[in-house]
């Protein structure tokens, strides 16, 4: 058992394993907070992405960090198949940890990894981001509120986003199951943690149904390449290459999505990358077999009911939330709640502005507060500043999975008690 003390003389001590996108981001914001935090050293196989986070000391792989504890925590954003062994190893290290979901692409492995953090005894985080935004706050607030009588039911909706979809999920590193992990686990983990936490209810029976309907070979327009670049039809293609990489290169920089296609920050450079690289393959010729829609329907504890649904085929914008109780309703789009009072019949409208949804922008906020309350949590040694823990985090992994058995066997699965 890791003994905690509160870090009062210092900046907590960060190490990032994982120099993605997610990492980058996280390390960021301890940049920007020396007060608060400093980052010592980064681990990942490619030179440019370490040296994108600019942390003072640079490793290959994360097995240094394990032999000798050099900070008093470390950010796991690897690939979704890639957290198990580097998790356990840093906690048994007595590193705080603060992981990437999903935790893990199977149960065996996520109940492990669960298992493992637990006997560590160490502060533990999982990046379930919607948790920590203003909105989701707000949203518990006009719940506990008890405006809306007793809660009924939820319908909850993931709009992915046309070409978000084709960019990660066609092209990209969740474009096969079994590279990364099924499509409510990847994408949706998040969803149903969030349904779960803002109903503060757990999900405790799971039926769904899905697919992997437009993306595929026999959906290729005539006379359509194999490639962008090369394709007559490119031009009036909604899942044009082209289409999605040079506005962005051209307008913004090399900026997300372009730093996944290519480290280069020219229109030649991209243009190669989308040559020779896999994300200039038309959407229809790929290897992908993630579903582009699924729906969930689920009985929670207390006898509440909800629906899920992942959508590809949206523009990519906030989570889209009704919630039912016996006394009023609440209709909520991330950047606004609108409530209405069954007995006065006044509808009010909370106004929280603009934000980002995507991970790009932020997811709404949701990204620096959950860095921020984890940091707090390692230098006060007080877990209660994390919202996403261990058991918390098994909760959504378990309906996910039980998700998957539904959708696969056309049953409805129940949500093991950990």
């Amino acid at each position: 058992m890791t003994i905690h003390r509160p870090i009062t003389d210092r900046p907590v001590r960060v190490a990032v394993v994982g120099a993605g996108q997610r990492g980058l981001t996280y390390a960021d914001w301890i940049k920007d907070h020396p007060e608060q935090a400093e980052l010592v050293a980064v681990a990942d196989p490619r030179p440019s992405a370490r040296a994108a986070l600019g942390a003072p000391l640079e490793f290959e792989d994360w097995r240094p960090l394990a032999e000798e504890r050099i900070a008093d925590a470390v950010i796991v954003a690897t690939q979704d198949r890639d957290h198990l062994e580097p998790v356990l190893a840093l906690a048994r290290a007595g590193y705080a940890i603060l992981a990437e979901k999903p935790l893990a692409p199977t149960e065996e492995e996520t109940r492990k990894l669960v298992e493992g953090v637990r006997e560590a005894g160490v502060l533990f985080a999982v990046c379930h981001v919607l948790r920590y935004t203003e909105y989701t706050d707000l949203v518990k607030s006009v719940l506990a509120s008890g405006v809306l009588g007793e809660l009924v039911s939820m319908e909850h909706l993931e709009p992915v986003g046309w070409w978000h979809y084709a960019h990660s999920f066609v092209r990209g590193p969740w474009h096969s199951e079994a590279e990364s992990s099924p499509m409510i686990l990847a994408k949706s983990c998040h969803d149903l943690d969030w349904i779960s936490y803002v109903l503060d209810a757990r999900i405790e029976e799971v039926a769904s149904f899905g697919g992997l309907k437009h993306f595929r070979p026999e959906n290729k327009p005539a006379g359509a390449a194999d490639r962008c670049l090369d394709c007559a039809v490119e031009p009036d293609c909604p899942y044009s290459a082209p289409k999605l990489y040079m506005p962005t290169l051209r307008d913004e920089g090399s900026v997300w999505p372009v730093t996944h296609v290519t480290d280069a920050t020219d229109e030649a450079g991209l243009r190669e990358a989308l040559r020779t690289g896999p994300y200039g393959v038309c959407v229809y010729a790929g290897d992908n077999d993630v579903v582009d829609h699924q729906v969930v329907a689920m009985r929670l504890s207390g006898n509440l009911t909800a629906t899920f649904q992942m959508m590809a085929f949206t523009e990519q914008t906030h989570r889209q939330t009704r919630i039912f109780g016996s006394h009023g309703w609440l209709s909520g789009d991330g950047e606004r709640v609108t409530v209405q009072d069954f007995r006065t019949g006044e509808s009010q409208v909370h106004e929280l502005g603009g934000s980002g949804s995507n991970a790009a922008d932020g997811h709404g906020g949701g990204d620096i507060e959950l860095v921020a309350a984890f940091v707090r949590a390692v230098a006060t040694a007080d877990p209660e500043a994390i919202r996403s823990g261990t058991d918390a985090s098994l909760n959504s992994h378990l309906a996910a999975f039980a998700a998957e058995r539904a959708r696969h066997t056309r049953t409805v699965q129940q949500v093991p008690v950990h």
